[in-house]
């Protein structure tokens, strides 16, 4: 098993040097690196006792210097950086002397690189954003019990808020029910170690960015995952969080300098209002407080203008596209992070590993403000993010009601979504948008029972949201009709998949197991979900759309001679439509349409049933 943790990898004997301390490491980061790297400066941060005094020196190094020994206030550390210019793989050692005698001598590894231009996840790709402790198990309670021994929250339940025991290989076990449903790139939420006292669950206060929570399983099981994605043509985007950590990591329980965390390692809070930092209006002390403020109490503020922190962050995002080949990474709170820390990380990445995208979290519900953080976005300018990939909220917010409403021409339903699309001119790339119908910050598309028994109304939205411009995500039980809402609290709106835990009462992974329910739900997002695969139409078209009349709602994607044209009744009423105002988008006499997979004249006026979908390929 692989362990990154200095306890279990490394063969050192404790050396007493007189009255001193005991020198005992405890933590190194990286352990192992790779050769050849585009920036050759390779910080190794060693945390332990008995340093102060410990001069680094290597040994048995070819073409490997030490640059740079930082002096930090907490002689607990020791933080140098090596020069890898010229190195090829090896190993060495790194020696920790008290004037001339070696008291600890650390083993390290330069790699071979094996990861060039990565081949990212895109528009053409189908997301699914699922929480690895509510998705599936695939250990035993006696298992669990060795996975959760000495963890700060050792124990699980079903409650709301608790640990459930969802893993790594209950994820793997089922990743053949994800390639059947046509899904093409997995966003777990964060696997890395959060051993918090509580409501470590989510993943979102880390404490070990190096080590995989012990309660999802080891690295090498997260590698695990990685590899058997990638059989099944399934790509891996990793969640990670830059802004703030956990209370209980030890770069903030025993800080290298206060400096490392915002207000002097003081809780202030958060106003949690980001758009202060593009709003022309905003004071000073407002954008201060959105970006410097903490989280939470229990979740502190990196300082990332600190170039020893940005320097440890960004080595640690590379160590897992190197070390487990992930296809992408998606950024949490991105707007609460440092923006020319974020700029270096984005641009330092991009010329590790061309191509490789980074989705950032941009909780702002208008489209002006999410624009501002995208890559090339003129309503920054001058500056520049580099962040490819925003989230595109307000659709989000859009298409859970525009479903609902009976549409009209010009202010209700459909009439409202072709509003917000008419306004994309704000973003750079439309074709970099994350979009959405859900997560698990928010209300599941289908909010109460009853919604959820409209199914309509999502075949509505799913399809809106495969066939508009952007990245396509869902969240876990949106194809079987999963629902809650947050009048609860967050862990209602995550709850079990059905069939993950032995004993459930329904199996939603197999066809025999789902609900009639379910399986409408599942049966329609498989179908297209698996027509959208490969379709370049769908995923790079230009999309032209036109305004909605009497709620029809009609719109097209088209690229190389190929044209997908999507049309939608938004009314309960049974509505014709004259087909020649839109032949543009209806550019021959017959079409294929894809729901009932029959070939359909397209005559002078076109029939559409109450709330009826046609996509039509020509």
């Amino acid at each position: 098993m692989l362990t990154l943790g200095l306890f279990n990898l490394l063969p050192w004997v404790s050396v007493m040097a007189g009255k001193k301390e005991k020198c005992e490491v405890s933590e190194m980061h990286p352990t192992f690196w790779w050769a050849g790297m585009q920036n050759p400066r390779l910080q190794v941060l060693i945390y332990g006792t008995g340093l102060d005094g410990i001069v680094p020196e290597l040994k048995g190094a070819e073409g490997i210097s030490i640059d740079e020994v930082v002096d930090v206030p907490n002689k607990h550390y020791i933080i140098l950086y090596l020069n890898t210019k010229n190195a090829l793989p090896q190993q060495f050692s790194i020696l920790l002397k008290d004037g001339n005698k070696v008291v600890k001598t650390l083993p390290y590894e330069l790699r071979k690189s094996s990861v060039g231009r990565v081949e990212s996840f895109d528009a053409s790709d189908v997301v699914y954003l699922l929480m690895p402790d509510r998705f599936a198990t695939g250990t035993t309670d006696a298992e669990k019990k060795q996975m959760y021994a000495g963890m700060k929250e050792s124990s699980w339940g079903q409650e709301d808020m608790a640990r459930h025991g969802g893993d790594l290989k209950g994820l793997t076990a089922h990743l053949d029910y994800l390639q059947d449903l046509g899904i093409t790139a997995i966003w777990p939420t964060p696997t890395l170690v959060n051993d918090m006292q509580k409501e470590t669950y989510h993943g979102y206060a880390i404490t070990n960015y190096y080590e995989t929570d012990p309660r999802f399983g080891t690295n090498e099981d997260y590698c695990r995952f990685v590899s058997e994605a990638h059989k099944r043509g399934i790509k891996v985007i990793k969640d990670i969080v830059f802004n703030h950590c956990g209370s209980e990591n030890f770069l903030f329980r025993d800080r290298p300098a206060d400096d490392w965390f915002c207000y002097n390692s003081q809780y202030n809070q958060t106003t949690y209002k980001t758009g202060a930092v593009g709003d022309p209006h905003a004071s000073g002390h407002d954008r201060k407080l959105a970006v410097d403020g903490w989280f939470t109490q229990f979740m502190p503020d990196f300082n990332g203008r600190n170039p020893l922190v940005a320097d440890y962050l960004i080595q640690a995002s590379m160590f897992w596209i190197e070390y487990a080949g992930i296809d992408g990474i998606r950024q949490d709170t991105y707007p609460y992070n440092d923006f020319d820390f974020m700029r270096r990380w984005c641009l330092d990445i991009e010329r590790q590993y061309p191509g490789f995208n980074i989705v950032g979290e941009t909780w702002i519900n208008n489209a002006v403000g999410v624009s501002y953080w995208q890559k090339g976005s003129p309503l920054a300018a001058p500056r520049n993010s580099e962040l490819k990939t925003v989230m595109d909220f307000p659709l989000m917010y859009m298409l859970t009601s525009c479903v609902d409403e009976e549409s009209d021409s010009w202010d209700n339903g459909f009439a409202r979504l072709y509003e917000l699309m008419s306004m994309d001119r704000v973003y750079a790339d439309t074709g970099h948008l994350l979009t959405f119908l859900a997560n698990h910050d928010t209300n599941r598309f289908q909010p109460t029972e009853e919604k959820a028994m409209n199914v309509t109304r999502y075949k509505q939205a799913l399809t809106l949201l495969l066939t508009l411009r952007g990245i396509p995500q869902l969240y876990y039980g949106d194809e079987i009709g999963m629902y809650a809402n947050k009048s609860v609290n967050d862990g209602a709106l995550r709850q079990n998949f059905p069939g993950g835990w032995p004993g459930d009462k329904n199996n939603a992974f197999t066809a025999d197991g789902r609900t009639k329910l379910q399986a409408e739900y599942h049966d329609f997002t498989r179908k297209l979900l698996n027509w959208r695969k490969g379709n370049r139409a769908v995923a790079y078209g230009t999309l032209t759309h036109f305004p909605v009349r009497e709620g029809i709602y009609v719109y097209a994607r088209q690229w190389e001679g190929k044209t997908v044209t999507v049309v939608m009744n938004g009314t309960k009423e049974q509505q014709r439509i004259t087909t020649d105002y839109y032949r543009e988008v209806m550019p021959a006499s017959k079409a294929h349409e894809v729901l009932t997979g029959t070939d359909v004249e397209i005559a002078d006026m076109l029939q559409l049933e109450p709330r009826e979908i046609m996509i039509l390929e020509f």
